[in-house]
């Protein structure tokens, strides 16, 4: 954030010079529909060409092939095989697999007018299917487009710091991916921020709470002079505080058209707690900042939205932010303190290496979903006992959305009449969008979604090597016991032998011969991912049946078309934070 150019304009250019947002049309076009992710009926993006130059890999690796002609012919070997398996079939989504399921009524209007399928098999370009695979290489360069590495210096010039460093990388699905991630440290105070952002219905709400979050945290745990002293700065045209000092890989952008915007609604915030606070209470409670952080970006979010802006790019930008939703969870490191708060289910997980070397896995987070009991019976009891029955439907909020606490997605908080003159009063095209208009079933005591997170206290011991923060696309394929294993592994270079399950399979001598092979192989060669979140990604999309990274299942894969990843996997991001043992075990000594 450039804070100096913020203060001599009074409002501030809040973010720092970055490549553009991507996310628009140069006509400023942009799409509030549910997507793929969120609905039941595989469909094409209408936004596919709006996205290409700021689309993370595969999608660019993919264009040439989409201009020549030849992703059909990939598509029909790449994933070509014996058995039905992976493509052989025609697609088809479980709505159990989905984040949002749309009413009936609403179907026919998400329904593509031609499909790929039918696309791919009106262009046969050989009689017999043949098989096509990646090269490792080219592999490679698809799982390390979007990975990013950053090293801590262990003294900053005043604190000692108890992070080694991090390693982040992500893996899209849908196009464009509307996961997010962020890193900072804190400059005004001691620690680190990192998050991760799972985002639904688009991925404007999961950019913006990635720009925005961390700096109302930040702000939150400033104390009463440094707010005064920020706030005097802006007053007076002074070159302002830096906060924040962001780690970013070159595709993670800033939305500099709203850095305006953003940073008046983060004065008015630090303005009401200038007033709240008389700074006669010097100690920061981090649980308490945290909660307030989350709670207040959201308010604003919302608010933005009903005000609206003169600006009609940014006046639809908002509502697009708004109507849209996002999970977060964000982890706080000071010391030996570590606090995570979490909003949806995306998942904090702890790495601790016992006595004997092996791995266990620690959860620092709890999925706000219909798996967590204790969610369910908090919604029940917010409302009457009438809803009982309504509130929870097929284990969706109101049977249509999964996480039951988010970011954006005012349909599930606003009341009707607002939602009503809102759209009414907003652009032409919020207005003639069925899905926006569209109200949910058994809507009768709004507000039924909230951002609200829970917060996690843990103090950090010797053994604790490392955290995971991860979208629900890695765990949706992985047990937390084998990611947090195959990264203790990774880390240290150590394989802690188990003994080979087979899981029921029936194996031959031969197959048990090559599995034996593969990971002698595997631990006498030097790992190929340098990045410990690209080693995880690695396993979460190629691993077989018996725990083992195959090459030709990568290939797979990494090869399917853009239309028809989600239907295999969603968007994968993770955040690989590693501790430094010697600084946690000194400060637990002096204390």
């Amino acid at each position: 954030m450039d804070w100096a150019a913020a203060g001599r304009a009074s409002a501030g250019v809040w973010a720092p010079a970055a490549s553009g947002c991507g996310s628009v049309s140069p006509a400023g076009r942009m799409c509030v529909c549910p997507g793929p992710r969120r609905i039941g009926i595989p469909v094409r993006s209408s936004s596919l060409p709006l996205f290409s130059d700021a689309m993370p890999a595969p999608t660019q690796l993919f264009f040439p092939l989409i201009r020549n002609c030849e992703l059909s012919r990939i598509y029909g070997t790449a994933c070509y095989c014996h058995h039905k398996h992976l493509c052989c079939s025609p697609p088809y989504i479980p709505q159990s697999h989905l984040r949002y399921t749309p009413h009936p009524a609403y179907a026919t209007f998400y329904r593509p007018k031609d499909s790929w399928w039918q696309y791919t098999q009106g262009r046969r370009y050989a009689s017999t299917p043949q098989k096509f695979y990646l090269t490792p290489p080219q592999v490679n360069s698809i799982l390390k487009a979007n990975e990013y590495s950053f090293k801590v210096p262990e003294f900053d010039g005043k604190n000692v710091s108890s992070v080694l460093g991090f390693d982040s990388n992500q893996l899209p699905a849908n196009a464009p991916i509307e996961d997010r991630r962020s890193a900072a440290t804190c400059l005004q105070t001691r620690g680190m921020l990192l998050g991760v952002f799972d985002g639904h219905a688009g991925c404007a709400c999961s950019q913006a709470v990635s720009e925005r979050l961390f700096y109302y945290i930040a702000v939150s745990l400033l104390p009463h002079e440094t707010l005064l002293e920020i706030e005097n700065a802006v007053e007076s045209g002074r070159a302002l505080l830096p906060i924040l000092q962001w780690h970013k890989h070159p595709n993670d952008y800033f939305s500099k058209e709203a850095s305006k915007l953003y940073f008046n609604s983060l004065r008015t915030y630090w303005q009401e707690l200038i007033d709240l606070n008389t700074g006669e209470s010097t100690d920061i409670d981090v649980k308490e900042a945290l909660i307030n952080a989350f709670k207040r970006l959201d308010n604003d979010i919302s608010l933005e939205a009903q005000v609206g802006d003169p600006n009609s790019f940014l006046n639809y930008l908002v509502l697009r932010v708004a109507f849209s939703g996002a999970t977060a969870c964000v982890a706080h490191v000071d010391g030996v303190d570590l606090h995570v708060a979490n909003t949806g289910d995306s998942r904090a997980m702890l790495g601790v290496q016992e006595e004997d070397g092996s791995w266990s896995a620690v959860t620092l987070s709890n999925d706000h979903n219909a798996q967590n009991e204790r969610e369910v019976e908090r919604l029940k009891l917010e409302h009457p006992k009438n809803e009982a029955k309504s509130v929870v439907k097929q284990d969706r909020l109101l049977g249509l959305l999964m996480p039951f606490r988010a970011f954006g997605d005012v349909k599930f908080k606003w009341s009707i009449d607002l939602q009503k003159r809102v759209i009414e009063s907003g652009p032409d095209q919020l207005n003639d969008n069925e899905y926006t208009k569209f109200i949910p079933p058994n809507y009768y005591t709004p507000p039924y979604l909230t951002a609200e997170p829970e917060v996690t206290y843990h103090r950090l011991r010797p053994q604790d090597k490392f955290l995971v923060l991860a979208t629900d696309g890695l765990w949706e394929t992985m047990h937390r016991q084998d990611v947090v294993r195959i990264v203790g592994e990774h880390l240290t270079g150590m394989h802690h032998q188990q003994p080979i399950a087979v899981g029921g399979y029936k194996v031959t001598l031969g197959q048990m011969h090559g599995l034996l092979t593969e990971r002698r192989a595997k631990m006498s060669s030097v790992f190929e991912d340098q990045n410990a979140a690209t080693h995880l990604i690695r396993h979460a999309v190629g691993n077989n049946e018996f725990g083992a990274v195959d090459h030709e299942r990568l290939s797979k894969m990494l090869s399917l078309p853009e239309e028809l990843a989600r239907m295999y996997r969603d968007d994968i991001t993770i955040i690989v934070v590693q501790f430094n043992s010697h600084v946690v075990g000194a400060c637990q000594n002096q204390e």
